[in-house]
């Protein structure tokens, strides 16, 4: 996955609220990587509603 990239939240697993598990199924659009926990890459990714959440790469799904 890459910056820029169009993603489809596929799941879910930090509980850190409602609004944001209300993502799961959304697009949004890839803006910037980050390392996680110290080893797993994490994505931020931004959507239509100008919200903004990070996510691992196995909760996300490439949109072509």
């Amino acid at each position: 996955m890459q910056v820029g990239q169009k993603v489809r939240v596929r799941s879910f697993k930090d509980g850190s609220g409602k609004a944001i598990a209300n993502k799961v199924g959304e697009i949004g659009v890839i803006k910037e990587e980050k390392i996680m926990d110290g080893s797993k890459w994490g994505y931020v990714v931004k959507f239509p509603d100008s919200t903004k959440s990070w996510f691992f790469a196995d909760e996300l799904e490439s949109i072509v």
